[in-house]
């Protein structure tokens, strides 16, 4: 019996045995499902947003109270104006475009060191080329919609320009630095996606665990990216959530193009009889 035990113990161990993992098809289309859901209510979210700022609806009148007693706050006004320029595109775009090399110089150089070439990324320019184009499309679904709802900005940008929902500064720190941490779990994940590595030293778990914390970091800089533009008077609360929705839709369809289109070369070990038939 004891004997029986530990071979058992022994076989689950073995980095040579079959892979009891799921069926990557049905990963992928679990996530591919996940990501259409988000993607779904982010843009459900942002008709229902838009619907109140076109009809001035009382979320609206809501939402600009709310933005004067945010301007008017005790927030320190350097602090939200450092944290409003990072939704700039001149800051935005260099930090995707270092972190974007960065990713394609370590996918192809994880690549390089598999033996055979197996398990590397088919296409490891595929995530940093779709994440520059994810980038470049928020303009295009800004900008309609500002010229469409012509919503007046806050007091302080009177005068200025009209056309303030959704926000694009908003929006553009979503997505970049969305797509920034996404890059990274991605490769992360990339350079350890064998079995043996991921069970060794417990390293599945600090990945799961380095995942989390980019993740709520990345939620609290676009949390602070909001505040400030609050603050300075450059948008209404509304404008932002807007800006926020439109990311909600673009991260999910990029998960889904480098999951669809990106995917990986024979990770999996088969017996000597796979595939016959």
């Amino acid at each position: 019996m004891r004997g029986r035990l530990a071979g058992r113990a022994r076989h689950s161990r073995d980095p040579d045995g079959p892979d009891d993992s799921p069926d990557p098809a049905s990963r992928g289309a679990w996530s591919a499902r996940r990501c259409g859901l988000v993607a779904l209510c982010s843009a459900l979210l942002f008709a229902l947003v838009t619907w109140q700022v076109a009809a001035h609806g009382a979320v609206r009148g809501l939402d600009e109270r709310l933005g004067r007693e945010v301007a008017t706050s005790a927030v320190p006004g350097p602090l939200a104006q450092f944290l409003a320029d990072l939704g700039n595109t001149t800051v935005a775009l260099p930090v995707l475009l270092a972190a974007a090399g960065w990713v394609l110089w370590r996918l192809r150089r994880g690549a390089g060191n598999e033996p055979g070439g197996s398990g590397g990324p088919v296409r490891p320019w595929l995530p940093p080329v779709a994440a520059l184009g994810a980038l470049a499309a928020v303009p295009a679904l800004v900008v309609p919609f500002k010229v469409w709802l012509d919503r007046p900005g806050p007091p302080r940008m009177a005068g200025s320009h009209e056309g303030f929902y959704p926000s694009g500064h908003g929006a553009t720190a979503a997505v970049a630095y969305g797509l920034v941490a996404l890059l990274l779990i991605r490769a992360y994940a990339g350079r350890r996606g064998d079995r043996a590595a991921r069970r060794r030293n417990g390293r599945r778990d600090v990945a799961a665990l380095a995942a989390r914390l980019v993740a709520v970091a990345t939620g609290l800089l676009n949390a602070g990216v909001g505040l400030g533009l609050v603050r300075q008077g450059y948008h209404w609360p509304l404008d932002v959530l807007g800006g926020w929705c439109l990311a909600g839709v673009l991260l999910p369809l990029w998960c889904v193009v480098c999951d669809r289109w990106g995917g990986r070369t024979g990770g999996r070990k088969t017996g000597p009889g796979a595939g016959a038939g």
